[in-house]
């Protein structure tokens, strides 16, 4: 059955640097059917589809579009609205009134619940309607999928942006700190130890969300690594949390500050501050410096990689072709077939909807402070062909005359 009418296409959630292939992918896989009359995209998400705010991408040059697939950020902007039922009905009201008949919503596992209970609406009312779920995501925590597009290349920026700090940190010594994203997952943050390339390199240290994290046991760890080496490179999850699940950042806060959603805001840069004024504390080093990444970890234009690239191109693509071709609804998701080589299926949208991967045990080592070889390789390939690499000068040195040792 050829289902005609038009398809529309929203961004959702923070921005990524290659979720504009994803887009371009379904757009011009999209104008390749003839039963497609046209393909629209939503500005700002479902507030766009809300708003009837859509822009008509049939008559978007090919050439431009594919300008736009090689520019970070989202092109149509983006939204952090959470529909719930009543907003999913008037979407959807709103969709049918444009003949939309064919939906690809770009996003994490909120916009794969956005996609299920917009879809549940058109089969109530009888109306025939294609709905699918391309995933994106920094944090890499799509269930069902291998790994999700976007997270290769903030990856990729994570684990060149410590092998400078291993650089500047071994040129003048001292303890340093990097506060990565990834609230529940530390896919993000552990993608630093890429970073190590000899014995000595940092980051030493790796704290991820998926262990508790110990203020007294930290201390320990950072004195440990700097008794041995001069310096110590840590790096640290916005998420940590304590035993009690309770986020450490919370408990170093004098004033703690929540989002629109109620969430405490662990992205402001406090949390490696207040770590940092600790190992000061309890330490008595001077030279002790932090960084929180934020928003340069998303869309950084100088390190995209071109795995992620390809694959956020084909997940666009596919999702056209599940729906318009095959008549279908449900999620994209990437499934590793090889090293390194991967596969696209359509997964229901109940199995990714709603719901968070963490780091599984094999990555985390068994003192909760870094991560095994098992997690390099898996992640290594996701960064692209053409990672950096730092060198050492490798001559001996030379006899003191004046000075013996």
């Amino acid at each position: 059955m050829k289902l005609e009418g038009k398809v529309l296409v929203a961004q959702g959630g923070g921005p990524t640097a290659v979720i504009n292939q994803s887009l371009v992918g379904a757009v011009l896989e999209s104008r390749k059917f003839q039963q497609v009359t046209k393909v629209y995209g939503a500005i700002n998400g479902v507030a766009g589809i809300i708003n009837e705010d859509f822009i008509d991408l049939t008559q978007e040059t090919t050439h431009n579009l594919e300008q736009v697939a090689k520019t970070p950020s989202s092109a149509l902007f983006s939204t952090r609205d959470k529909p719930d039922e009543k907003y999913c009905k008037e979407m959807f009201d709103v969709m049918r009134a444009h003949d939309i008949r064919y939906f690809f919503y770009i996003g994490g596992n909120d916009s794969a619940d956005t996609v299920r209970i917009v879809n549940e609406y058109a089969e109530i009312s009888g109306y025939e309607f294609r709905a699918i779920h391309i995933p994106k995501t920094i944090d890499n925590d799509l269930t069902v999928n291998d790994h999700t597009p976007g997270y290769g290349s903030a990856a990729k920026f994570v684990s060149q942006a410590f092998i400078g700090i291993n650089l500047d940190v071994r040129a003048l010594p001292g303890i340093y700190i990097g506060i990565v994203m990834g609230r529940h997952a530390g896919f993000l943050t552990a993608a630093s130890s890429l970073a190590q390339k000899y014995p000595d390199d940092g980051p030493h240290l790796i704290y991820l969300p998926e262990r508790p994290f110990s203020l007294e046991k930290f201390i320990q760890d950072v004195k440990k690594v700097y008794d041995r080496y001069g310096r110590c490179i840590v790096a640290v999850s916005e998420g940590i949390a304590d035993e009690t699940g309770t986020p450490i950042a919370v408990k170093l806060m004098k004033h703690i500050e929540k989002d629109a959603h109620g969430n405490v805001n662990l992205s402001g840069g406090s949390l490696g501050q207040l770590l940092a004024d600790h190992v000061k504390e309890k330490l008595n080093i001077k030279r002790v410096r932090s960084d929180t990444f934020g928003y340069l970890q998303r869309s950084f234009i100088g390190c995209v990689s071109d795995v992620d690239q390809h694959e956020a191109r084909e997940v666009g693509e596919k999702a056209a072709q599940f729906a318009i071709w095959h008549n279908l609804d449900g999620s994209i998701t990437i499934h590793r077939t090889g090293y390194y080589s991967v596969d696209y299926r359509l997964t229901n949208l109940h199995e990714v909807a709603g719901k968070t991967k963490i780091m599984p045990d094999e990555f985390i080592n068994r003192e909760g402070n870094n991560v095994t070889d098992a997690f390099k390789f898996y992640a290594r390939p996701l960064l692209g062909t053409d990672m950096p690499s730092a060198d050492r000068l490798r001559a001996p040195k030379v006899p003191k005359i004046l000075k013996k040792e």
